[in-house]
């Protein structure tokens, strides 16, 4: 649905982008992280076609953004951290307002009033928009960018500023959205981010430094691949139990204060996933498994690693190299 080849930015001398390329796939919703001057806000406006490209190529459903730019544009919806909306407007009249300036042709009344049920505004619709709180001018922003109901939802930032029960309607209503929508959310909120989304693209210095599964990258970051196991079952006979499973390297006894609980952490032989098989051996043996998981990094970590910590090459290296294999092998998609 998006692609993007060898993007590059020039602001005179200043090469804010340089030679980014990532896809996403429909119905994907993808966080977009980085930290301030990462050039993740220039490289959405001009995936937005708000700002041009020096070098490169970007297509939106097939249609490049420079040379096909209405076709692109009209399958994008677009939500800035700052919604541009007119604050003496009501809501329903400004989504109208949105309607005729688009030029959408499906039916006026009911596609807008289908995107204040989506947005949860049919009850304030009614309402100036000045007085309304931060949450629900949001969800006005977010109306205005279903307007045309748009293949692809650009969101930047969605819910800064919100209490900790708007960022939760907000997610979830972009939860909803991807069922239908493409989307690409930036923010700084990276539990945010692991709540909504399943693949990442980290931009650090103008350049593209990860992209993924966020488990995936996870796990070849992670230097702990080992397996932490609470049960209640017979200590010796899980031991010798998780000992014989052939995948297991090493496995340890930890204290653990929960009553008739055992606890072990178990270190896998390279390249081997045992947790399926430690779930069979405490099932086997009639226990109940009171926690199981795998130990690995962060996203917040993995963005620490490979933004704050620039100098970690080998980290670095390490992504690339597993970027480019994606690349070579992918259909397509993240």
């Amino acid at each position: 649905m998006i692609e993007v080849s060898h993007l590059s930015k020039k602001y005179g001398n200043f090469l804010a982008v340089h030679d980014v390329s990532f896809s996403v796939g429909s119905g994907e919703i993808v966080g977009f992280l980085g930290p301030n001057g990462a050039g993740k806000s220039t490289i959405m406006n001009i995936i937005t076609g708000y700002l041009s490209l020096s070098e490169g190529e970007v297509k939106i459903d097939g249609f490049d953004i420079t040379r096909d730019p209405e076709k692109a544009k009209k399958r994008i919806g677009y939500l800035p951290e700052i919604p541009p909306l007119y604050p003496d407007m009501k809501v329903k009249e400004y989504l109208n307002f949105l309607f005729d300036l688009k030029r959408v042709k499906m039916p006026r009344a009911a596609h807008i009033d289908e995107i204040m049920e989506i947005t949860g505004l049919k009850t304030h619709q009614n309402r100036l928009i000045k007085n309304l709180s931060k949450g629900y001018r949001q969800r006005v922003g977010l109306g205005g960018a279903l307007i045309g109901n748009p293949d692809v939802l650009i969101l930047d930032e969605p819910t800064v500023g919100l209490d900790p029960k708007q960022i939760i309607e907000i997610r979830s209503l972009i939860k909803r959205l991807g069922e239908n929508h493409t989307v690409i959310i930036s923010s700084h909120i990276l539990s945010e981010i692991q709540a909504v989304c399943e693949k990442v693209i980290i931009i650090n210095g103008g350049h593209l430094v990860a992209k993924g599964n966020i488990t995936e990258l996870s796990e070849s970051l992670s230097a702990d691949k080992t397996v932490s196991l609470c049960a209640v079952c017979d200590k010796a006979a899980l031991k010798t139990a998780l000992e014989n499973i052939p995948g297991a390297e090493k496995v340890e006894e930890k204290p653990e204060k929960t009553k008739g609980a055992c606890r072990f952490v178990i270190t896998p032989k390279s390249g081997e996933d045992i947790r399926s098989a430690v779930f069979d051996a405490v099932v086997s043996l009639g226990g109940k498994i009171l926690e199981l998981s795998a130990n690995a990094v962060t996203l917040e970590q993995i963005f620490l690693l490979l933004t704050e910590n620039a100098e970690n090459a080998d980290a670095i290296s390490m992504l690339k190299t597993t970027n480019k294999k994606e690349d070579e092998t992918d259909d397509g998609d993240i």
